[in-house]
């Protein structure tokens, strides 16, 4: 049985935007979608590292050579589009605490979401022992010292951690950073890993 679990949150235990939220936020830029989308995810990362909202958008917006009209609103609406859990996952993560198990939190977030996350999601957050967000430690997945330093909150090696993400990419970082590491398909693959035989360390 695997004592020490991680769980990206994205994709994992939070819904990734839904089309109509992605609509909004194209509606609101005034610009192409494609070329909105673009410049959005190409200038995510320093965004997930710690920079500040306003920054953000105005790197967007210079990418697209382009001038948003209401920052605030494109603000909220990100941050809105990023807030919604699936219900069965934080069932499973209580489920799992329940049992004993030592869990923790790896995610690629901007500063801005961490409040509204530990405001409307905050009983069940409890249930983890370290929420490691890549705004407050400086650096995002894939970069190796992301899972460091989680494994490090969590109080053991990497070695002994499963982690849990909806990337390829993050799981095989995971895995090069020492992690037992596999791709996130659903709860009962998660239950599967846990604590199905043979699955022992």
């Amino acid at each position: 049985m695997h004592d020490v679990i991680v769980f990206d949150l994205y994709g994992v235990i939070a819904r990734t935007q839904t089309d109509e939220a992605k609509r909004q936020l194209v509606g609101l830029a005034g610009v192409p979608e494609e070329g909105f989308w673009e410049a959005y995810w190409a200038c995510r990362p320093a965004y997930d590292a710690g920079q500040d909202s306003v920054a953000y958008w105005a790197a967007v917006a210079a990418r697209l050579g382009a001038r948003f009209t209401d920052v605030p609103a494109l603000v909220e609406t990100d941050l809105d589009s990023w807030s919604q859990v699936d219900d069965e996952m934080v069932a499973l993560v209580c489920e799992l605490a329940d049992q004993g198990h030592t869990l923790g939190l790896l995610s690629n977030i901007i500063e801005e979401l961490v409040p509204v996350w530990e405001t409307r999601h905050g009983e069940w957050l409890g249930r983890f022992k370290a929420l490691t967000y890549s705004c407050r430690i400086g650096v995002a997945k894939p970069d190796r010292r992301a899972y460091e330093i989680c494994a490090a909150r969590m109080g053991v090696p990497p070695s002994q951690v499963l982690f849990f993400d909806d990337s390829e990419v993050n799981v095989v970082a995971a895995r090069e950073a020492g992690m037992a590491a596999e791709l996130f398909t659903s709860p009962a693959q998660v239950r599967a890993f846990v604590t199905g035989p043979g699955r022992e360390r």
